[in-house]
């Protein structure tokens, strides 16, 4: 009898504590879905987070090469090749990467082995190796554009050396075996004799093709054709100031960190720029075509007309001189860019834009790469 009320008290004495565990346990339980509720998105209209504001912002480059496990000049040569999408800040100008966009990039490749491996460059005597060949036939094959550079840099010696795409040239090896060994064809031969070297042209081409793919904004396109052409060629094909000054200001960034050096300098501007008649010929028509579109979309922003003050126009209105000077509706006449019987090129190539749009279908623009 003793024994049934001890255990009958500690059952009373349990109740409450296990009435207390339970009530907690379904508190628990009640507010879970309120932290569920604070992670979901929020509805249209307001703010996100802290958290989650961090995490959609925009990596700046160094971050984004930091999260990929790639070096600087890998993540540049990414976003050239057209791996790896940019964004320019709207408030620096500076590239941004969609954090979207990382994530894309890691899903696709899996580990950061696999992605350097895509932007691995080498130089003549490892390319060599890599194609089982000689450098010297190696040599042979790059200058006469079988195969094409995808960077550069200069040494100690302000030399150039250029840099391949391993993938390219393990494509290259398994796509033209006969090339690797026995005589060259005659044409390389030809070229070789005549002192022909499409490496920085077709480095050229391959630069200037993502560039224009990754833009829709025809001025940006415009000026990155622009780009390779020299100020004067530049000033023929574009006549009006006011458009070269926009040009100028939406060209891409240096290809190539900036040198101390001035011989330095001036070994890597004649690199960028067109040499080759044929190919300035090509860019001035492309840039023409360009800025045929770009001008249909809108015009290039020019200043705006500042009013003469009261005092000077009451001047002005005495001097016979400016009253000869402008039409009867108060505007100043333009000047005309060239004398009569003249008619710039770029006026000449937009008149005949058709002609020329079928013209660069029917010719093969300058490859990057492949036999020819």
């Amino acid at each position: 009898m003793a024994v049934q009320e001890v255990h009958c008290a500690a059952a009373a004495a349990g109740a409450p504590a296990r009435a207390q565990v339970r009530g907690q346990a379904g508190q628990a339980r009640g507010q879970a879905p309120e932290s569920a509720q604070a992670e979901a998105p929020p509805p249209p209209g307001q703010a996100l987070p802290p958290a989650q504001a961090l995490a959609s912002k925009p990596l700046a480059a160094s971050r984004a090469a930091q999260e990929l496990g790639l070096k600087r000049a890998e993540l540049d040569l990414a976003v050239q090749l057209g791996h790896l999408r940019a964004t320019p800040d709207p408030g620096t100008g500076r590239r941004r990467f969609a954090r979207e966009e990382i994530d894309r990039l890691r899903t696709a490749h899996g580990t950061p082995e696999a992605l350097r491996e895509r932007v691995r460059t080498v130089g003549t005597t490892e390319g060599a190796l890599l194609m089982s060949i000689s450098p010297a036939r190696f040599t042979r094959l790059a200058r006469t554009g079988y195969i094409s550079p995808v960077k550069f840099y200069l040494n100690r010696y302000r030399a150039v050396v250029w840099l391949y795409l391993a993938e390219d040239l393990r494509a290259f090896a398994s796509r033209e075996p006969g090339l690797l060994t026995g005589r060259s064809p005659e044409a390389m031969r030809s070229m070789l004799a005549e002192g022909e070297d499409w490496r920085a042209r077709n480095w050229r081409a391959r630069r200037l093709g993502p560039l224009t793919r990754q833009t829709k904004d025809p001025w940006e396109r415009a000026a990155i054709i622009s780009s390779v052409l020299d100020p004067v060629q530049l000033a023929e094909v574009v006549d009006d100031p006011y458009e070269r000054a926009y040009l100028q200001k939406l060209r891409p960034g240096p290809a190539v960190a900036h040198s101390e050096s001035a011989a330095a300098r001036e070994v890597v501007g004649r690199l960028l720029l067109a040499d080759d008649p044929d190919e300035i010929l090509w860019q001035r028509v492309s840039l023409a075509l360009l800025l045929d579109d770009a001008r249909e979309q809108r015009s290039a922003p020019r200043p705006d007309l500042v009013r003469p003050s009261p005092a000077s126009a009451h001047r002005d209105a005495g001097d016979p001189r400016s009253a000869s000077a402008r039409p009867a509706g108060g505007r100043p006449l333009r000047t005309p860019a060239c004398p009569d019987g003249e008619r710039s090129l770029s006026a000449h190539l937009l008149e005949s834009s058709r002609g020329l749009r079928g013209w660069l279908h029917r010719r093969r623009p300058p490859h990057g790469g492949g036999a020819r």
